[in-house]
């Protein structure tokens, strides 16, 4: 059905930064399948056809910090040259990780191509007295989207009802079994509660850390209140606001701020969550939105990585309540606004409202329904499936 080693919508960006004798960092989340796109850019090196990349993440060309036996081959800088690339994986788990790519790529960049990968934020863990900084090129890849598997399936109906169950992580989108989707989920939690946040951060709690995975995807698409938590977690707001960033940092969650209009009473401060696997969500209308979060937050990162425009993803909502879930903002400017309506194809009243006060110049109304499809000259824009918004808005 799928080509399952497809090239992924980063990968001719990622070519063409190799190319001009730059790094290549791709972070992004646990299983998202950034291994296996290095790997495919490695199989070009060595001729060897895509479909075939079993073997290569035992190939003296990619070298994995989790390796006990190849991190003295990294610190002692015995790389081989001869395939013209080399990938680290997990680096940043090495303290001094920056000063040592830095002496790499200042006397190899003319003979190797550099490609970094690793599951915290490489956004977050670079910070800091980059001494890195002009040398390389940042991409953060998120999990499988629509436009993404459009190109491979004519169906998008079907792939976006697979989507919203399998989620957008390859290996249970692929698989499809309910089975391998609960037990990939568990172990995946397993494995972010107890083996990355043990490597990156100092957390002692961590059976609290995992309570909290567990509680927030009944708080996605509503204000998180991070008081409500610290009290269902019987611990502080300071200490339940610093475990949400860490959330954050290691790409199980993510927050959208309010976007405050002047001529509107918004509010201001209370943000919302999303997660990266909107599969764990129950609610559907919740999961709905949380996808087409995902899928927004998707393209104003591709946009961001490879154009250098300032992206935004934001929620609009006044005092009185009223809401749109999304607007997309480029160098601060409002692009869109999009109201997620699970199976209602009525217009929703606060699409005018907004309409009306603010300069957002196109709303949308995206659903899951096949039929309902019209224009609403007093929005500006359109009540219509998702599928066909995602090809309206050229999404990734």
């Amino acid at each position: 059905m799928f080509n399952l080693l497809m090239n992924r919508y980063i990968a001719k960006n990622v070519s063409v930064d190799l190319s001009y004798n730059k790094m290549v960092f791709i972070g992004g989340p646990r299983q998202v399948g950034k291994t296996t796109l290095a790997l495919t850019f490695l199989a070009n090196k060595l001729s060897l056809k895509k479909t075939n990349l079993a073997g290569l993440e035992e190939h003296e060309a990619y070298l994995t910090w989790d390796k006990r036996e190849l991190r003295k081959k990294i610190l002692n800088n015995e790389l081989p040259e001869h395939h013209g690339i080399i990938i680290f994986d997990e680096i940043h788990k090495f303290r001094k990780w920056r000063n040592l790519l830095k002496g790499i790529y200042d006397t190899r960049k003319h003979s190797l191509q550099i490609i970094v990968t690793g599951s915290a934020k490489l956004d977050y863990y670079r910070r800091g007295g980059d001494s890195l900084l002009g040398r390389y090129h940042h991409y953060r890849l998120h999990p499988l989207s629509l436009p993404e598997l459009a190109q491979f399936e004519t169906n998008r109906r079907k792939t976006l009802e697979l989507l919203m169950h399998f989620s957008g992580f390859p290996e249970p989108f692929f698989r499809q079994d309910e089975t391998y989707l609960r037990r990939w989920r568990l172990e995946r939690r397993k494995k972010l509660a107890l083996e990355d946040l043990r490597d990156l951060e100092q957390v002692r709690e961590i059976s609290l850390i995992e309570l909290l995975i567990e509680l927030l995807p009944s708080r996605v698409g509503s204000p998180l209140s991070i008081q409500n938590l610290a009290q269902d977690l019987e611990s502080t707001h300071p200490t339940v606001k610093n475990w949400i960033e860490i959330m954050d940092r290691l790409y199980i969650s993510f927050r959208i701020s309010p976007f405050g209009f002047p001529k509107i009473r918004a509010v201001k401060k209370e943000q919302k969550l999303y997660l990266w696997d909107w599969s764990e969500i129950e609610d559907q209308g919740s999961r709905f939105e949380n996808l087409v979060a995902s899928h927004l937050i998707k393209f104003c990162h591709f946009v961001e990585d490879t154009q250098g425009f300032l992206m935004d993803l934001r929620y609009l909502r006044d005092t009185d309540g009223r809401e749109i879930d999304f607007v997309v903002l480029k160098n601060k400017k409002p692009l869109f606004a999009v109201e997620c309506k699970l199976g209602d194809t009525k217009r929703s009243k606060n699409l005018k409202y907004f309409k009306e006060r603010t300069t957002i110049p196109k709303f949308y109304q995206v659903h899951m329904s096949q039929s309902s499809d019209y224009g609403d000259a007093t929005i500006g824009g359109r009540i219509l499936p998702f599928e066909k918004f995602c090809e309206i808005e050229n999404l990734v």
